[in-house]
């Protein structure tokens, strides 16, 4: 029964991560284009998003379970020094469970590949994997600044999931078919653009600017800025009952 328990859920969720990937079919069987994305280009989008998200639940799922952890009581007795704390939290949640969603985002990702209209050579190869990479990271810093929030606050932080589950439902399109605004707020507030709009762009051969294929490396100054706010975070926390 434990078996079949389990092979039943990662079935629902391949079922549901699929959805998403319906839906864009369902779009496109009227459109030929959108602001000048093809179904290639915006499946191809999506599928590195959706990639990029389901890594970084893989691996930081932890985080976005913190509050549970600080509420009840057990942070406590797990003070530990912060750098160590986030390997213990990044452990204490890796679900296999989370293999069918992980199964999706591959076939995807390969769908996107094969309608795509890029020329293969080293530079689209890194493009790809710097992109799904700093994708991974940027969700991750952001479940560790959702987990950050409960050293300050005792009420609900899922106010941020507009920023991580609403980021993986919009970024299945390129960020500028929203408009500027969006744009420069996923540019120099949380840097969506760095993972997807920009790399794109030259992904696609809409600009010849190769160093564009290097924007997602950017992410590594917003993972360490999640950190310090983390480590800020633990060195201050005092629990209610102190």
């Amino acid at each position: 029964m434990a078996l079949l328990s389990f092979l039943l859920m990662i079935l629902a969720r391949f079922i549901l991560a699929f959805c998403e990937l319906i839906a864009i079919q369902f779009l496109f069987s009227g459109l030929t284009q959108i602001k000048g994305y093809t179904y290639g280009d915006i499946l191809l989008c999506f599928s590195i998003i959706q990639m990029s998200f389901t890594l970084a639940e893989l691996f930081g799922n932890g985080f976005k379970t913190f509050s549970r952890i600080v509420k009840g009581g057990e942070f406590d007795r797990m003070m530990v020094r912060p750098c160590s704390l986030v390997l213990q939290v990044i452990g204490s949640r890796f679900e296999v469970g989370r293999t069918g969603p992980l199964l999706t985002a591959l076939i995807t990702l390969v769908l996107g590949i094969r309608h795509s209209r890029i020329t293969w050579n080293i530079m689209t190869v890194w493009t790809i994997v710097a992109m799904v990479t700093g994708g991974m990271l940027l969700f991750i810093g952001l479940f560790i600044l959702e987990a950050s929030f409960c050293f300050f606050s005792v009420e609900d932080t899922s106010l941020i999931n507009v920023l991580t589950y609403g980021a993986k439902s919009h970024g299945k399109y390129p960020i500028d078919i929203y408009g500027k605004g969006i744009l420069r707020f996923c540019t120099y507030v949380i840097p969506y653009t760095l993972v997807q709009y920009y790399p794109l762009q030259f992904l696609l051969g809409k600009t010849d600017s190769w160093y564009l294929a290097f924007c997602p490396l950017g992410i590594i100054v917003f993972l360490l800025i999640c950190y310090c706010i983390w480590r800020f975070g633990v060195k201050h926390y005092k629990s209610c009952g102190s």
